[in-house]
């Protein structure tokens, strides 16, 4: 009996090492480049609503590179930063993530992300600590 279960053992510790399970590590994709643009006007239309009181808002369109080095296709990767006003206000309070990519190739390549802001957020915007981090597999729902 023992000497069944140690084969068993030993067959199991093999097909691991030939075929050895894969890997969805989370991978962090390096984002450069920044910048912003007003929404076409087709996007732009809307307002920000806080606890049911409508404000004004303007769209913006964040742009950069994203450079992902792990050779395979990142898939829905988020996207992390801080925006802040002209007056180093935060835009999105107490919010680091942004937004996501769906996805991100090999290597370097562009991305764009909408992003409203209170029309009462003085300009130009600041854009720090950008970074993003998916998956190389398919996550499951």
């Amino acid at each position: 009996m023992r000497l069944k279960a140690l084969m068993v053992a030993c067959l199991l510790w093999l097909a691991i090492c030939i075929f050895p399970p894969a890997a969805n590590a989370l991978t962090q994709i390096k984002l450069f480049d920044l910048g912003y643009h007003e929404c076409p006007l087709d996007l732009s239309a809307g307002a920000v609503t806080s606890g049911g009181a409508a404000m004004s808002a303007n769209c913006f369109i964040v742009t950069g590179k994203a450079q992902n080095d792990s050779g395979k296709p990142v898939v829905n990767a988020d996207i992390f930063g801080r925006i802040y006003d002209a007056d180093n206000e935060p835009v999105m309070q107490n919010r680091t993530r942004l937004g996501a990519i769906e996805e991100v190739p090999p290597g370097i390549s562009d991305f764009e992300l909408r992003i409203t802001v209170s029309a009462n957020q003085a300009l130009p915007l600041k854009l720090k600590q950008f970074k993003a981090a998916g998956f190389t597999g398919k996550v499951r729902r």
